[in-house]
């Protein structure tokens, strides 16, 4: 009843300023968490990380590393914060966030408005014990060096995180993703994996694409990461796509997730799972908003999944409710473990 309440007052104000809100409530103490939802059936070895569950909070909700410890206790199985750029950024003018309410839905902006590497790291140093959280990379804006920012950003930072995700996927920053071409990809996974190379423990280094590519672009896609031996693969970022839409804000310039995105972005996953044959681990995100998308991201061929904009219509009480489903859904279906679900519906997404 507080969480509905809470909602129902945050949704009346602008919503990056609900946004604000929101992180300045789990710092405060306001939201509550046991830490996270385990059982031995959601338990999960991705890339070599040892999660208490697949189910991690995507990047962009803790844009800066400000809630790490509040943010751990809320039942994700890891975390994803950034994005950071090497230098501090303020992003793209407001209003650059908007609730698409009719369509379960968000569109954004933002354009990597972040603190900065220096003040990021600082934060990150800080983290709380157990929890496994990683670092989405990012570039600055006006660089032009790209693929030597993502490199700057895992050099200061990768000490400090589990993993870190290459994001080449972002529609608000102008010409980002023309970096997932075989050859601008190629050259920077080449530099950041010589940067991790330098790293007093190298970590997993994960790629999150767009939902946007052509069937050809998406297997070119897959073998140079494969290729550079990427440990992961997150899929998907934002869409530029507005088909279907209801709501007003339907025309917002920026990225879509949510509900629309949910479709889209499980064919793709589908698409890569085939196109990899289980020999990339893969991160199922957008438009999971309850334990029937979840389980079905897995079956596409997700072995792990995030989260952000359902959180904006469901609350952090959302977190328990679809790890606590999943589990019966896989119990369900006579499943030990999440690793001998995933791929079994994917042929129904191709």
């Amino acid at each position: 009843m507080l969480e509905r309440l809470g909602l129902a007052a945050l949704h009346r104000l602008d919503p990056e300023r609900g946004h604000d809100l929101a992180l300045k409530a789990l710092r405060a103490g306001l939201v509550r968490g046991r830490g996270p939802v385990t059982t031995p059936r959601l338990r999960v070895r991705l890339a070599g990380l040892d999660l208490p569950n697949p189910l991690g909070l995507a990047a962009g909700f803790d844009k800066n590393a400000i809630a790490l410890g509040p943010l751990s206790r809320l039942g994700f199985g890891f975390l994803e914060v950034g994005a950071a750029t090497p230098r501090p950024q303020p992003g793209n003018p407001r209003p650059r966030l908007f609730r698409l309410a009719e369509d379960r839905g968000v569109i954004n902006r933002f354009g990597f408005n972040n603190d900065g590497a220096e003040a990021i790291a600082a934060r990150l140093a800080g983290r709380p014990a157990g929890a496994v959280i990683g670092l989405n990379l990012g570039a600055n804006k006006d660089s032009d060096d790209r693929a030597g920012d993502f490199a700057a950003i895992l050099a200061r930072c990768g000490a400090q995180v589990d993993f870190a995700t290459v994001n080449v996927s972002s529609p608000n920053t102008e010409r980002l993703r023309d970096l997932q071409g075989a050859a601008a990809l190629r050259a920077l996974l080449a530099r950041v994996m010589e940067a991790r190379a330098e790293l007093p423990r190298p970590i997993p280094i994960f790629l999150k694409i767009a939902p946007d590519l052509t069937p050809e672009a998406l297997a070119e896609l897959a073998g140079v990461a494969q290729e550079a031996r990427i440990d992961a693969i997150i899929a998907t970022n934002t869409t530029l796509e507005r088909e279907g839409l209801k709501s007003a804000h339907q025309s917002e310039i920026g990225g879509l997730s949510g509900r629309p995105l949910f479709e889209k972005s499980t064919r793709i996953l589908a698409h890569l799972s085939r196109l990899t044959d289980g020999k990339l681990p893969l991160i199922g995100v957008g438009g999971i908003e309850d334990a029937e998308t979840a389980h079905a991201k897995i079956r596409a061929g997700a072995s792990a999944l995030q989260l952000y904009s359902a959180l904006v219509y469901g609350g952090f009480s959302l977190v328990a409710e679809i790890l606590q489903g999943l589990d019966a859904l896989l119990a369900r279906d006579g499943h030990a473990s999440i690793a001998e679900a995933v791929g079994t519906g994917r042929d129904a997404w191709l």
